[in-house]
Formats: C-alpha cells, sequence, structure tokens
C-alpha cells in the first residue's frame, strides 16, 4: 500500500493559532485552570498538552497540571498491531479524583483511541470530569465519541489519512492529507 501526500492543510502558523484558541478555550470553558489536568495521549498529544499548558500559562499566570498516558493495553486492535507491543510509560503526577482530566490527541478519527484513554485514565482515579481536546477531527466515528475542544474539522474518505507534525516529533510542524492507493 502507497501513501503519498496530497496536501498541506495547516501550517505552522496554523497550528499556533488552533493550539492558542484551544487553550482559550479550555480556560473559559473551565473558568480557570483549578483543578485541571491535561494528559497527552502517546505520542502527539503529549507534546500538543505541553503546547497547550505553556499557552495557557502566559495568559492566567500559572498551568495546568500536565500528564502523559499510554494506551497501548488498552487498546482493542492490540493483536492485530503488533505482536509484542511497545508499551511507554504513563505519568500523572496528581491525584486526579475530583479533577477536570482533559484528554489531548492530534486527531479524532473512529473514536477508539479515546475510548481506550478513557478506560487507561479511569484506572488512575474517578475524575470529576473527562474533556477532549484534539487538533484535527476527520470523521468516520464507530463510537459515540465528540471532541469538546476541535482545532479544525477535516472530512476526510476513508482512504485519505491525516498526518499532524509537530517539531517535537517530527522537526516540522504542519497538518498534511494523505492518501492510500487502497
Amino acid at each position: 500500500m502507497a501513501i503519498r501526500e496530497k496536501a498541506e492543510i495547516v501550517d505552522a502558523d496554523g497550528l499556533r493559532r488552533i493550539v492558542t484558541r484551544i487553550a482559550h478555550e479550555i480556560v473559559e470553558r473551565n473558568k480557570g485552570v483549578e483543578d485541571l489536568v491535561l494528559v497527552g495521549i502517546r505520542r502527539r498529544g503529549v507534546p500538543i498538552a505541553h503546547r497547550l499548558a505553556t499557552k495557557i500559562k502566559e495568559f492566567e499566570g500559572h498551568a495546568p497540571v500536565e500528564g502523559t498516558l499510554d494506551i497501548t493495553l488498552y487498546r482493542d486492535d492490540l493483536s492485530t498491531v503488533a505482536a509484542h507491543p511497545v508499551v511507554g510509560t504513563t505519568e500523572i503526577p496528581v491525584d486526579i479524583n475530583g479533577k477536570v482530566a482533559i484528554l489531548v490527541d492530534d486527531v479524532l478519527y473512529t473514536g477508539r483511541t479515546v475510548r481506550a484513554a478513557m478506560d487507561a485514565l479511569i484506572d488512575f482515579g474517578r475524575p470529576r470530569m473527562i474533556q477532549l481536546a484534539v487538533v484535527i477531527d476527520r470523521g468516520h466515528r464507530e463510537l459515540p465519541i465528540r471532541a469538546d475542544y476541535v482545532g479544525k474539522n477535516v472530512p476526510t474518505s476513508k482512504r485519505e489519512v491525516i498526518g499532524v507534525k509537530l517539531v517535537e516529533v517530527d522537526g516540522v510542524d504542519s497538518v498534511v492529507i494523505k492518501e492510500t492507493d487502497e
């Protein structure tokens, strides 16, 4: 299966604006940052959560707590992913009981990653509320999950793939749409 890049749909400035807007929406909806925990879903959700926390600190004076969540063992497709999956670390530095946990990811697609993330998060406690922030919502949900904060809605075909590229992981900031020949 060949994948070719069709177009860049968000450039570095656009990604910066998305993070800024979502950060403002998070603060506004939650009336500040008290009891907020930003939990980045490994891999690209982690640097996005960090960017959100940094941006929130710029205009609120202090940042919400940041955490990292590895969902590998919670995936419902684990047996099809790899014979020996690589499990990353989960680091949630505070007790999440009674807090507002905001799961952060790059792309919302079927909803299965978010379901796995909620299962993993609940193993650490019982947050008062779980919210979801994503850079891109591309549709095609298989589960009844929606994001509370969306950078951009990008309707796609199932042959298309959205790639969020981040400086921290990929050396560049952009969002591209790719197409498979399947």
